[in-house]
C-alpha cells in the first residue's frame, strides 16, 4: 500500500513535468479526457519544441539521471514510441551539471583507503565530461601515466534504485491491465533496462567490457581500446589510459590532419562489422563523444558501460536477414525470421515476406549513399504487433548502434555507404560462416561431439548391465509411477529399450 502511494505522488510529479514541456500533447485525444488535455495546455510553457521527441527528451532530462537513460533505451524502441521520435531520443545527451570535486575524492578515498595524493601525483578537480551516472576527471599517476579517472555520482545508486522500482511497478500495471501490450513485454524490458544500469553502476564490469573488447582487437592496429588501470580501479571509479585524438564528428580537422574521411569511415564500418559478427561483442554506445581518430589515424573507442551481446545462431540469422534485404530476396528474409523464432509459426511466411518487401523497397530504392539499414530494421520493428512478433532486445540495442555508426558516417563522407565500404568482409564473413564449407564443418563438428561421447555412452551401458548382473536395476518409487503410466509415461518404450539394450550386451558378454 505504501509503494503504491509513494508511487502515485511521484507519477503526479512526472505528469507535471511532462505537461509544462508539451510531452502529453500527443496522447490520443480519442482516449484522453477532455479535461485532462485541457490542464495539459494550461501548463504547458510557451517555448516549448515543435517536433513531439524534442518535447519528450526535454521532459526527460529534466526529470533527471533515470529518465535520461530510460530515454536512451527508449530510442531503440521504434516499435513503442515510433521511428520519429526514437530517432529524436537517439540523440539525447547525457549531460549533467559536474559534482564538485571534494566529492569525486571523497569517493576515491574510501574505495581504495588511501588519499588521493598517493594514488595520484597529479589530479585535476575541473571534470572534462559529467553524465548521469558519472563523471571524468584527467590525472596523472605516481608512476607518470596520464590516465582518465571516472567517478560514480555519490548516491546515484539509490537514485536509480527508487526509480527503477516505478518503471516496475508501471510495467506491471501496464502487463496487467493493457493486454496488447504484452507481447512488448514490458516488465521484461524494464528489468533488461535494470540490468543494463547495473552494469553501468559497477565500474569494475566497465573495466572487464574494456578489456574483453582490446583483447578481440589486439591484432587490428585500425581499432583501439584504453588500457584499464586495474590497481586503481574498483566499483565506483574506473582509471584507464588516457587517450589523445580528434572527435570522429570533426570532418575538417580530421581533413587537416591528414586523414582520408572515407577511409575512417570504411574503418569504423570495419570495426563495428567485426565486433557485432565475428565477436558477437560489440560497443552499444558508439557516438561521436565515445569515438576518436588517434594521431596515427587508427579509431578510438572510450565509455563501455552500454555493450551488446549477439550468440551465433542470432547472428547468422541476422546475416541471412540482411543479405536478403540487399538482394531483394524477401522469402529468405520472411525465412530467416521464422526459423530463428522471431516470428510464431502459426503466422502467414507469404503474408510476412509481402510486409517486408513493403518495408524495403522504398528505402532500398533510394540512392546507394542515403540507404539506411538501421531505419530499414526500425520500420520492420514497427510490424511486430501485426504478426505477433516478441521483443528482440539484443536486435533493438544493434539497430540503435547501427543508427549512431550512419550518422557518424554521413558527417564525415556524405557520398558514401559505409555498409558498401564493409561489403567484402560481410561477403567473406558469409562465405566462411554460411556458404557449403561452413555447414560442412558444422555436421563434422556434431559428429565429432557424438564420437567423443561414444566412450561414456558405452561405460554407461556397462555399468548398467553390471546392474543387471548383480541382481537387477532399483528404480525409485517415482520413476516406477512414471513408468507404469503417470506424467511421462511417453518415456516408458525408450526405458523398456535402454534395459533391453543393456540386456543384450550382458548376454553377449
Amino acid at each position: 500500500m505504501f509503494r503504491t502511494l509513494r508511487n502515485l505522488r511521484r507519477l503526479g510529479r512526472i505528469g507535471l513535468t511532462l505537461a509544462r514541456h508539451g510531452a502529453l500533447d500527443d496522447f490520443d485525444a480519442a482516449t484522453t479526457p477532455r479535461s485532462l488535455r485541457a490542464l495539459t495546455r494550461l501548463l504547458k510553457r510557451r517555448d516549448v519544441p515543435d517536433r513531439p521527441g524534442q518535447r519528450l527528451a526535454a521532459a526527460l532530462i529534466a526529470l533527471g539521471p533515470s529518465f535520461i537513460k530510460l530515454g536512451q533505451a527508449l530510442s531503440t524502441r521504434a516499435d513503442l514510441v515510433g521511428e520519429a521520435v526514437a530517432t529524436e531520443l537517439s540523440a539525447l545527451q547525457d549531460k549533467l551539471a559536474p559534482f564538485p570535486a571534494e566529492e569525486a575524492r571523497a569517493t576515491i578515498t574510501a574505495e581504495f583507503g588511501l588519499p588521493v595524493e598517493a594514488l595520484f601525483a597529479t589530479f585535476d578537480d575541473t571534470p572534462v565530461a559529467a553524465a548521469s551516472i558519472a563523471q571524468v576527471h584527467f590525472a596523472e599517476t605516481i608512476e607518470g601515466r596520464r590516465v582518465a579517472v571516472k567517478v560514480l555520482r555519490p548516491g546515484i545508486e539509490a537514485r536509480f534504485a527508487r526509480d527503477i522500482d516505478l518503471f516496475r511497478w508501471l510495467a506491471a500495471l501496464l502487463e496487467r491491465h493493457v493486454p496488447r501490450l504484452r507481447r512488448l513485454k514490458p516488465v521484461a524490458v524494464v528489468h533488461s533496462f535494470a540490468e543494463t544500469v547495473k552494469i553501468e553502476m559497477d565500474l569494475r564490469l566497465e573495466a572487464a567490457a574494456a578489456a574483453e573488447l582490446a583483447q578481440n582487437f589486439a591484432s587490428d592496429p585500425d581499432f583501439r581500446v584504453p588500457a584499464v588501470d586495474w590497481a586503481r580501479t574498483s566499483r565506483r571509479v574506473l582509471t584507464t589510459e588516457r587517450i589523445a585524438g580528434l572527435s570522429i564528428d570533426e570532418r575538417g580537422a580530421i581533413a587537416a590532419a591528414g586523414f582520408e574521411p572515407r577511409e575512417v569511415v570504411a574503418k569504423a564500418a570495419r570495426a563495428f562489422f567485426r565486433q557485432v559478427f565475428r565477436d558477437g561483442f560489440f560497443h552499444a554506445d558508439m557516438h561521436p563523444g565515445n569515438l576518436f581518430v588517434g594521431d596515427d589515424g587508427a579509431l578510438i573507442a572510450v565509455d563501455f558501460g552500454i555493450m551488446g551481446r549477439i550468440d551465433e545462431p542470432t547472428r547468422h540469422a541476422l546475416a541471412d536477414m540482411l543479405m536478403g534485404f540487399l538482394a531483394g530476396d524477401y522469402a529468405t528474409v520472411a525465412e530467416a525470421h521464422f526459423r530463428a523464432g522471431f516470428v510464431p509459426a502459426t503466422q502467414s511466411m507469404g503474408a510476412f515476406a509481402q510486409a517486408c518487401r513493403a518495408i524495403a523497397e522504398p528505402i532500398l530504392g533510394k540512392p546507394l549513399n542515403e540507404i539506411s539499414l538501421a531505419r530499414l530494421l526500425a520500420q520492420l520493428f514497427e510490424v511486430t504487433e501485426q504478426f505477433q512478433m516478441e521483443t528482440q532486445p539484443q536486435l533493438l540495442l544493434l539497430q540503435k548502434s547501427m543508427l549512431v555508426c550512419e550518422g557518424v558516417g554521413r558527417l564525415l563522407a556524405p557520398e558514401v555507404n559505409m555498409w558498401e565500404l564493409a561489403q567484402p568482409l560481410i561477403e567473406e564473413w558469409m562465405v566462411e560462416n554460411r556458404g557449403p564449407g561452413a555447414r560442412a564443418r558444422v555436421v563434422a563438428e556434431q559428429a565429432l561431439a557424438r564420437i567423443e561421447e561414444l566412450p561414456q555412452f558405452v561405460d554407461n551401458l556397462g555399468k548398467a548391465a553390471a546392474m543387471l548382473a548383480s541382481g537387477g536395476v532399483r528404480l525409485h518409487p517415482d520413476s516406477i509411477a512414471a513408468l507404469s503410466g503417470g506424467r511421462h509415461a511417453a518415456w516408458w518404450p525408450w526405458a523398456v529399450a535402454v534395459v533391453a539394450l543393456a540386456a543384450a550386451i550382458l548376454w553377449l558378454a
